[in-house]
């Protein structure tokens, strides 16, 4: 069972990335969208507040009962409860909108008031020409006017239904980042907690982000593995740092329309893009592709024949079921939008439809990384090349 709920904050968030305070006047980044770990931890809480269970039992260990405990396990060994989906969204009179980032393998240019969208192919070097890419076939934009690209574009549900299909959203389908949301400077300082007073000469800045209320916007996020339980219907919940309040409340949101399944199967020829953070043992490789570029999966297998991935993040956080809260390891990942170019398909479908639902972690034995599967690492979609 899948349930999907629309998180509206209801003041600015502060979404703490990795960039960290210095000596003195410091500043601190935001991380816009936030890793789905935020919302995994969220939510987790507000359930457990909702059932009448105390949180700080619950990270010491303390077994949950019935289903509850079912889903939700234990902090060191999670249950079935996992995010499939967290993106931002617009809230309207028709229903929840979903929004998607644009994947690395779109380009964004402006063409007078508007903007044009051009997308990379992967492309066969000519004679001569060497290069260091792991890939048969580096992506290129082909493109006779060098220009610029803008960057921070998010496409609507049709835009990415669209793509998904191999083509290209339209321009009225593309969503500026201004349009969603804004970055407020806030100051702040630092304090002294045994003496309970300000610090002297420790002042700080901090990015907040300011969600636009015009169309409503805030976050869609889908929870899966609650095997039959009911979730409060509306609720409030602390989101990101500081525990800013959001409201929370379950929605209806189809999934968007799948690929073009006649053409995969006739083409054998298809994309892998991911919808969050990648946290694979090999890097950028997807796990199961060998350095020959066959990417072996459960039914099935394929050949790499190129990639679009951004420069690597790192993502980190603290655990804040642990007593006292303790940092998280930080690792690097693939970021979301990251785009792999596959063709020869053998073995159907079926297997790697399976593969989509259940996200990258089937054909890795990292036991360490439970948590992060709960947390909604590792998930992408399908698309026609």
């Amino acid at each position: 069972m899948v349930a999907n709920v629309f998180i509206e904050p209801l003041d600015v968030l502060h979404l703490r990335g990795n960039r960290l305070f210095g000596e003195g006047d410091g500043g601190g980044g935001a991380n816009m969208p936030p890793w789905p770990s935020v919302f995994a931890g969220a939510l987790r809480s507000w359930m457990l507040v909702s059932a009448g269970e105390d949180p700080v039992a619950y990270g010491r260990g303390n077994g949950l009962a019935g289903p509850l405990g079912e889903v939700l396990g234990t902090p060191a060994a999670p249950g079935s409860f996992a995010l499939t989906t967290a993106t931002l969204a617009r809230l309207g009179e028709t229903g929840v909108e979903p929004l998607y980032p644009a994947p690395a393998d779109l380009e964004f240019f402006a063409a007078g008031d508007s903007v044009s969208v051009s997308r990379l192919e992967p492309s066969r070097l000519p004679a001569g020409v060497t290069s260091s890419a792991a890939v048969s076939h580096p992506p290129i934009l082909a493109r006779a006017q060098r220009d610029k690209p803008l960057a921070g574009y998010w496409l609507t549900r049709r835009g990415w239904e669209s793509y998904l299909r191999g083509g290209l959203p339209h321009v009225e389908d593309c969503v500026a980042r201004s349009a969603l949301w804004t970055l407020e400077r806030r100051l702040g300082i630092a304090m002294e907690a045994s003496r309970r007073r300000a610090a002297e000469g420790l002042l700080y800045t901090t990015d907040a982000i300011h969600l636009n209320r015009h169309p409503r916007t805030g976050f869609l996020v889908s929870i899966d593995g609650l095997d039959g339980m009911a979730i409060a219907q509306r609720g409030m919940l602390r989101l990101g740092g500081d525990g800013r309040s959001a409201s929370v409340h379950q929605v209806e949101s189809p999934p968007p329309a799948n690929f073009d399944t006649e053409r995969l199967e006739h083409s054998g020829r298809f994309r892998v893009v991911l919808t969050s953070p990648g946290l694979f043992p090999d890097g950028w490789r997807l796990p199961g592709c060998d350095r020959d570029g066959v990417w072996r999966f459960p039914g099935g297998q394929a050949r790499l024949v190129s990639a679009a991935v951004p420069r690597a993040q790192m993502v980190s956080g603290w655990d804040m079921a642990t007593r006292p809260p303790k940092p998280k390891p930080a690792q690097r990942v693939a970021p979301t939008g990251s785009v792999y170019w596959f063709e020869a398909l053998e073995g159907g479908l079926e297997g790697l439809r399976k593969l989509a639902d259940q996200g990258l972690w089937s054909i890795t034995a990292d036991n360490v990384n439970l948590a992060r599967r709960a947390e909604g690492f590792n998930r992408f979609v399908i698309a026609n090349a």
